[in-house]
Order: structure tokens, then sequence, then C-alpha cells
């Protein structure tokens, strides 16, 4: 039996890794064939995985999200049919074999927390492994609640001294992508970094929206741009630069003692992008790992940050693409979340004028298309469409009712609404306005507090 742990990735260190002992998954984690994987200039002795606490920032208010984040933290809105947004960043975790992680949360974590506990609670202690759950207090010695980033790491510093890691990994639990964090790792420890910064390439004219990595030809960091308006272009390559991805892996003791001058700091806005790592690139060793597709090297990775609804939308309608960019189905670097226990998705009714029928979709458990028609959609858990329906490039969140003869077009339906009878969604954009949210990009987002009592 192929163990988990044996897959992880292989890189040359200074000194010999410590033998690893692989065992089984839990139960519940079995179900996947980890394979080999590409390891593009890395090879050798093992990542320092087991030396490496991650921490996970999930307590943003996700504000341009606008009502889809209102009753729950960014991380936890519900993402690709069955997922959430922070299980892209936690699968990441345990398919690199990092299994010590912390989960930094504060704004409406309710329904995160429930998730967490009950997808992501196989972590067994008693090999080293842990995932902790760390809400933002109210504390003796500091009365305040996470002021940003790195004041949210910052307050958690008797957490890490705790765990003792070598390298602490800090990650953000909004964006959708697959990476292996050992690679990342792997660089760290060869170029002999204090801090190592991921980054990804994008066109310089589009840079600007980013913090932009100002590199040398060994990506040596020599400054950092908070959105610029001319980004510093990557050497020999005049059209790209190198934006931040938001993830950095540090050595512990530097990492400790620059929170600690940061938190000092009467100025500073506590964050890692604003404050610490531009501080720290004038007195340390930065490096900037390139993101890279996870099983070829010489292309670049998916990553989207989905924090509007926009992007958000539109993240969601690529993976109904034949050979979508992202593939869900890759059994190799499996995306884990809590799954729910629902029947398989129905399709009803087969005659003129009510066929139940989706095209280009993704159609989650427990749906029931009856007599409707979905075309380049995604259908959560438990939506239902009734007959008569038509859903276009739309997003029906879970639990979703469609009533009959409805007509849904470039829309995102939240969590748990019933649209009524005879409804239409997406095709008179001023009426639409006067209901619903629309955004600048024509998606028209409907919450439960939008709809006529059910």
């Amino acid at each position: 039996m192929t163990h988990f742990r044996d897959n992880v990735a292989a890189v040359p260190v200074a000194k010999e890794a410590p033998k690893r002992r692989g065992r089984p998954l839990p139960f519940t984690m079995r179900t996947a064939q980890p394979q080999p994987r590409h390891h593009g200039a890395f090879d050798g002795e093992r990542a320092p995985i087991r030396d490496t606490l991650a921490l996970v920032m999930a307590g943003g208010r996700g504000t341009r999200l606008g009502e889809l984040a209102a009753h729950r933290a960014k991380p936890a809105v519900p993402f690709a049919g069955k997922f959430r947004i922070i299980d892209f960043t936690l699968s990441n975790c345990v398919n690199s074999g990092v299994r010590r992680i912390g989960v930094l949360l504060q704004y409406e974590g309710c329904s995160l927390i429930r998730h967490l506990q009950q997808g992501w609670s196989f972590c067994r202690g008693h090999f080293g492994e842990c995932l902790e759950l760390l809400p933002a207090e109210q504390r003796q010695s500091d009365p305040n609640w996470y002021a940003g980033t790195a004041d949210a790491v910052y307050q958690n510093i008797d957490f890490i001294e705790q765990q003792k890691p070598r390298y602490v990994l800090v990650l953000a639990g909004d964006h959708v992508y697959k990476m292996d964090y050992g690679q990342m790792l792997a660089q760290h420890v060869i170029s002999g970094a204090q801090i190592t910064v991921g980054c990804v390439e994008v066109p310089r004219e589009q840079a600007s929206d980013f913090g932009v990595m100002h590199v040398d030809a060994d990506d040596r960091v020599l400054a950092f741009q908070e959105k610029p308006a001319e980004p510093e272009p990557v050497p020999g390559r005049p059209d790209i630069a190198l934006a931040s991805m938001g993830i950095y892996v540090f050595d512990t003791e530097l990492l400790i003692d620059a929170l600690r001058r940061d938190a000092g700091n009467p100025s500073s806005r506590h964050d890692f992008g604003h404050d610490l790592i531009p501080e720290a690139i004038r007195t340390h060793d930065v490096c900037a790992y390139r993101f890279h597709d996870l099983h070829d090297p010489s292309r670049m990775g998916y990553w989207r940050d989905v924090g509007h609804i926009d992007a958000y939308w539109q993240a969601n309608l690529e993976l109904t693409g034949v050979q979508p960019e992202f593939n869900l189905y890759d059994e190799r670097w499996p995306v884990w979340t809590h799954q729910r226990q629902a029947p398989p998705a129905k399709f009803v009714f087969d005659r003129d004028g009510q066929r139940g029928c989706a095209v280009d979709s993704l159609v989650s458990g427990g749906c029931i298309v009856s007599g409707a028609s979905v075309r380049r959609s995604v259908l959560f858990v438990n939506a239902i469409v009734e007959s008569g329906s038509t859903i276009e490039e739309s997003l029906l969140l879970p639990g979703v009712r469609v009533g009959h003869g409805c007509r849904i077009r470039k829309a995102v339906i939240d969590e748990a609404c019933t649209v009524p009878d005879g409804m239409t969604i997406g095709w008179d954009a001023k009426a639409d306005a006067e209901r619903f949210h629309v955004t600048a990009g024509g998606v028209t987002l409907v919450t439960s507090d939008m709809l006529p009592p059910a």
C-alpha cells in the first residue's frame, strides 16, 4: 500500500532529513490514489515538511463580495458545486504533507468553524498533526481584535512557539489554486533565503492591481511596490511583472522578531504586504518563488483571487468547460472537503416543453432538474429547478429552489433562496437593479433578503 506521506516532494537540503514513517490516511481520506509528482528543478532528499507550521489567514470580511459574504467569512463561501473556498488552501497543505495547520478566524466565523470541524478534523495529535482554530480574542495583554494580517499572526506567537517549527508558511484562505508547498519550501532552503514570497507572473499592464516584486536575475527581491502605476518588469521580460500571491515562507526566529518589532511600531498597519515584507526586504535576504503548474513546471499555474462577485462568477463558470484550466478531476491532487450526505442528481421528464436536462454544467448531489433546462451553469448541493424554467450561465448555491416557469441568466443565487414561479432574472438590468445587486460586469446577485417570502 502506498502511504500518503511517501509522496512528499523530494528536494536537496543541507543536512540529511529525518526518516519519516509512512502511515495510511484516516478512513475518510483513503479514496485518493496519490501519484508521483513532477518536481521541476528539485530532487534528492525530502523537503523540511515536518519542520513547517502553516498559518491560514481566514478572517477577512470579504466586502467586495457584497451580500454573498454578509453572513459568512469569505473563505467559507461555497465554490464549484460542493466545496468551500478554504478547501483549496487546506487541500494544498494536506497534499503537500503539511499536517500542522492553524486557521486564523475573525469575522462571521460560525459557518466556517462548523465546516472545518465537520470536514477537517482528521489530523491526529499523537502523530504530531493538528488543525487548530485560532479565533480573534480580547486578551488581557492585548484587548484588540486582529488589526491586520501581521497582527493576527503576532497575537498567536504563543501557538507558534508551542509548535516549535523551523519554518512558518503563511497562506491566504480565500484563493483558488493548486500548489505543492514542498517545492516552495525546497527553494527557500536551497536559496538560503530568510523569507520567500510566492509570486505569480502577470502581464505588466495588469500588474497595477497587485503588490509587485522588483527582483534581480536570481529572483532576489530588491523592493516591493504596492499597486504601482509603473510596475517593475521581470529581468529580461519587459512585458511581465511578478505579483505577490500573499504566500510567505519565514524562518521562524526571524518571523517572531519581525512581528514583535512591527507590533511596537505605532505607524504600522500591521499587514504583511504593506509593512512587514517591505521592511524585511531592506534588512534581510528575501527571494521570490515563481508559481507554476503543479504537473508541468514550464507552464504558469492556475490561480484566481475570487474576491469580488464578477471574479467569483467567472471562476465557477470556467469549470464548466470541456477541458477547464483548473482540473477538479485530478486524482493526483484531490480537493478535500466535508462531504454532505446527498442522493445522486436527478433529471426527470422527457417530453417536448418539459425535458429535464443539463448541458456544459456541474450538477452536484441532491439536485433535481424537473422538466427544466440548465446550460453552462453550476448547481450546488440540493438545488432544485422546477418544470418550465431555464437556467443559463448561473450559479445556484446549496439548497436553492427555482420555481416553475422561471428564466435566470448570468446570476448568482445565494444559499437557500426560493425563487418564486415565473420570476425573470438577468434579462432586464434596469429592473434587476431595483430588486437585486447588479455588478459592473452584469452579474446579478440574489440573496434571500431580496426575494419575497416563500
